[in-house]
């Protein structure tokens, strides 16, 4: 068990049948009345951000979340397979327990799977990946000193804002935590 006290960011904890990270904290003495641990905490599960202030006596489970490095195989019929590199067991998730990570995701790309007492909560990519540019407006010489930007569909089908000297074939760098563009491979 841990009180609010031990409070620290990055810190997993179990609210509600749920899972919660710490992302800031703050503990008060107010003075006039009793301490408390001001605290923004954020669901694992659905990303949601929520302030909420603890007694520093209160006392919480922490979370404990697996993380399995696993590559991604395949897609069939709307289930992701994915393998774990040491064991060879294979997991397979829907397209809501990837979310966002279906934007960047290529196969043969190592992840972490983060699971809570057996259920998938979540996966993380790493920072950036490498995608080929399958469409976009031909670049006109000429245009290249506005910073005008123009779109660009990748070959996972995700649409990306690019600067106008980018053409189809190109290989972009894009951030997987922002979804934006960040160079030329």
């Amino acid at each position: 068990m841990i009180t609010s006290t031990d409070f620290r960011t990055g810190l997993t904890i179990e609210i509600d049948n749920g899972v919660w990270q710490v992302v800031e904290f703050q503990h008060v003495k107010p003075g006039k009345g009793a301490a408390f641990v001001r605290t923004k905490i954020k669901n694992v599960e659905t990303g949601a951000v929520v302030e909420r202030t603890f007694n520093p006596n209160e006392k919480m489970p922490a979370a404990r979340l697996d993380t399995a490095r696993m590559a991604y195989l395949y897609e069939a019929d709307g289930m992701y397979t994915f393998m774990d590199n040491e064991t060879y067991e294979q997991m397979e998730l829907n397209k809501e327990q990837l979310g966002d990570a279906l934007n960047y995701l290529k196969e043969n790309m190592e992840v972490a799977i983060q699971s809570f007492k057996g259920r998938v909560i979540g996966i993380t990519l790493p920072n950036s990946v490498d995608l080929a540019v399958t469409e976009c407006e031909p670049s006109v010489k000429g245009n290249t000193a506005t910073g005008a930007t123009k779109m660009a569909t990748l070959e996972t089908g995700y649409a990306v804002r690019v600067p106008l000297f980018i053409n189809e074939g190109d290989v972009l760098r894009i951030d997987t935590r922002t979804g934006n563009y960040i160079e030329r491979a």
